[in-house]
């Protein structure tokens, strides 16, 4: 038989391949490259929401009417709140600004340490989850606790001891509750930022670690700057 009378040589390679398919062309290669060009986006596209998850409630309350900056405590302010609970007893809690989105874990373990049962409020809950590991790190779980929680719709008439770090703006506010709500043996420490009306009945350090100590008693009882 001559040559002419059989099938081409293409059409005998193609019907060796597996499942009777043609093989992959230009066209198909193409396609896997697009396919594997979409991996890229994809991992960027979901490093992108995941960063936008956890930056939204540190971004936010400055979109507030009360800008709430999260500023860390330093090591200095810290000290001079224990200076200030010296003596003291009695369930401490520490609220953030304007509506507890900044706890300062530092505060709350470092009064764990001194033998307080330490609460802290915070409305973020990337910053509470972050709180209480530092509290299982810092062997203080048992002591130190977190909330997620709005200040505003806390009573803290169960607290002797109240630890603040306010901006000016909610300071009037926060005078008004804590008088409310706090026995007369409560004592309230403002950081950074003084309470407007009140008299303080101690002030320790300077600049942005000064810390104030005020007595429920004394401005309940007229201890009070007009």
């Amino acid at each position: 038989m001559s040559d002419g009378d059989g099938p081409p040589p293409e059409t005998l390679e193609e019907e060796r391949q597996p499942g009777g398919s043609h093989p992959a062309g230009p066209e198909a290669s193409r396609l896997k490259k697009s396919s594997w060009g979409f991996l890229p986006t994809g991992v960027v596209g979901g490093t992108l929401v995941a960063l936008y998850a956890v930056a939204t409630p540190f971004i936010t309350p400055a979109l507030r009417k009360i800008c709430l900056p999260f500023v860390p405590a330093t090591t200095k302010q810290v000290e001079n709140v224990v200076k200030m609970l010296r003596c003291r007893r009695g369930p401490l809690v520490d609220i953030g600004s304007g509506d507890g989105r900044i706890v300062s874990y530092t505060k709350v373990i470092a009064a764990a340490k001194e033998g307080f049962t330490a609460v802290g409020y915070e409305l973020n809950p990337w910053l509470v989850w972050y709180s209480r590991y530092r509290a299982w790190r810092e062997g203080v779980q048992g002591s130190a606790t977190f909330y997620i929680s709005d200040l505003w719709k806390v009573t803290f008439s169960q607290y002797s001891n109240v630890v603040i770090f306010g901006v000016p703006q909610m300071m009037p506010q926060l005078e008004k509750k804590l008088e409310l709500e706090l026995e007369d043996d409560a004592r309230v420490i403002a950081c950074r930022f003084p309470f407007p009306h009140w008299t303080p009945a101690q002030v320790t350090g300077e600049g942005v670690d000064t810390v104030w100590a005020y007595d429920a008693s004394a401005f309940r009882g007229g201890g009070r700057r007009p």
